[in-house]
Parts: structure tokens; C-alpha cells; sequence
């Protein structure tokens, strides 16, 4: 169930939070929303939510050998 929530805040501050929704493409709310979401995450040290990208991930190397020294060496060879 989703309620109302008023927060006072300094004007400059408002305006800026508005223009960051704007480019990110969401809400005011929504980001207040998942900045919550995120102190409650690292208060309870579970991190509930998940980006659809990180979700699609999620499982899609259980049947790979993973080497994590091979993996750092070609990051080495990337940032070069």
C-alpha cells in the first residue's frame, strides 16, 4: 500500500532532485523510494532489490569454470 510522505526542503535542493529525476527518467518519488530501499538493505545487510539487468544476470554462470586471475588479467588488458 503506498502512502503520502511530505518532506520539507530547502527549495535549491527540490529543484535539483527534479532535474536529477528528470534526466534519470524517474520520479522524484521512485528515487526517494529506492534510496529507502537502500538504507533499509544496509541496515538488515540483505539487499532486497535488484536491477532488472542484475536480476537477468543472477545465475548465469553456475555451470562455468570461472578463473578469477584469468578474469583479472583481461580487465588489466582492458583498462590499457
Amino acid at each position: 500500500m503506498q502512502t503520502k510522505l511530505t518532506l520539507r526542503l530547502e527549495e535549491s535542493l527540490i529543484e535539483g532532485a527534479k532535474a536529477y529525476a528528470k534526466s534519470s527518467g524517474r520520479s522524484v518519488s521512485q528515487i526517494v523510494a529506492d534510496y529507502f530501499a537502500l538504507l533499509d538493505s544496509e541496515l538488515t545487510g540483505v539487499h532486497k532489490t535488484t536491477t532488472p539487468i542484475v536480476s537477468s544476470l543472477c545465475g548465469a554462470l553456475t555451470k562455468v569454470d570461472v578463473d578469477a586471475r584469468e578474469i583479472r588479467r583481461e580487465m588489466r588488458g582492458r583498462s590499457r
